[in-house]
């Protein structure tokens, strides 16, 4: 590869190293006419492209040049700013679509957990306002089980995955615990979480994994009650702010346009 197909760009002092083609993404905007001969706004420093803006947002505008996605943090709070910064640089896609702020705007998800236990079983129901989220906890979430002789310790035979019960794409329903068949066998039930790797059977501890692997995909506890008094339903709510994973711009050029944009989600994760 010639150095004159990588340029580097300090951006506010923060360095920048990319490719000659990423920059002439959009032919009108101001960082491919900087790589014309006639270019007399951006100064060269010791071989730099020298260019007095912000240096953090310049970090998403070139993520958008090479990806032609937007994919902002949770926590991002600049849209505007970094909206202004599209229109400096006279890229009119990113300009606009960070302009729909319907669809940059974190939505709320929710996620209910209800726990109940009778004698020697425990019983899970999972609703998720995002089935995508239940998807993967079901993908997370394996129930196996075994007959076995009235004892504290499980019996050889091997352990066999059961199927979770899908009601819907929003929810799913599981068990753990014992149970008694014929004669003196116990259908035993376990339930393992990855990344856990433990196969467990008290409906206490299972719950108190479940409750670790909310809060670590970012959700918080927002409350607790019981829903019915005679079975003695445990109900845990939880909450997260969830931003789009991305923006994604359908852009249709010709030759010396600057390019048409269209938004529409990305169901592409880039992060969680």
């Amino acid at each position: 590869m010639s150095s004159r197909e990588v340029v580097a760009l300090s951006v506010g002092g923060v360095r920048f190293v990319t490719r000659a083609s990423t920059l002439r993404r959009f032919p009108e905007s101001r960082l491919a006419r900087m790589l014309s001969e006639d270019n007399e706004e951006f100064q060269l420093v010791d071989g730099e492209f020298f260019v007095d803006r912000d240096g953090a947002l310049f970090a998403y505008i070139l993520d958008f040049l090479r990806t032609l996605q937007v994919s902002l943090p949770a926590d991002f709070s600049d849209v505007e700013r970094l909206r202004r910064e599209a229109e400096f640089y006279q890229l009119q896609p990113l300009a606009e679509l960070l302009g729909q702020e319907h669809l940059l705007k974190p939505r709320l998800e929710i996620l209910e957990l209800r726990f109940f236990l009778r004698e020697t079983q425990a019983f899970f129901r999972i609703f998720g306002s995002c089935s995508s989220t239940v998807e993967r906890l079901a993908e997370q979430i394996t129930v196996f089980t075994a007959q076995r002789w009235s004892s504290p310790f499980p019996s050889q035979q091997p352990l066999v995955p059961l199927p979770l019960e899908r009601p819907s794409h929003h929810d799913l329903i599981f068990q753990c615990g014992t149970e008694r068949a014929a004669g003196d066998q116990l259908v035993a039930r376990y339930v393992s979480i990855k990344p856990d790797t433990r196969k467990l059977i008290n409906g206490v501890n299972v719950l108190g994994l479940l409750v670790d692997t909310f809060l670590k995909d970012g959700f918080r506890l927002v409350s607790t009650r019981t829903v019915s008094s005679e079975e003695k339903v445990e109900c845990y709510s939880f909450e997260r702010l969830q931003r789009p994973a991305g923006l994604a711009v359908a852009v249709s050029q010709s030759p010396g346009s600057s390019g048409a944009a269209q938004g529409k989600r990305s169901h592409t994760q880039k992060g969680k």
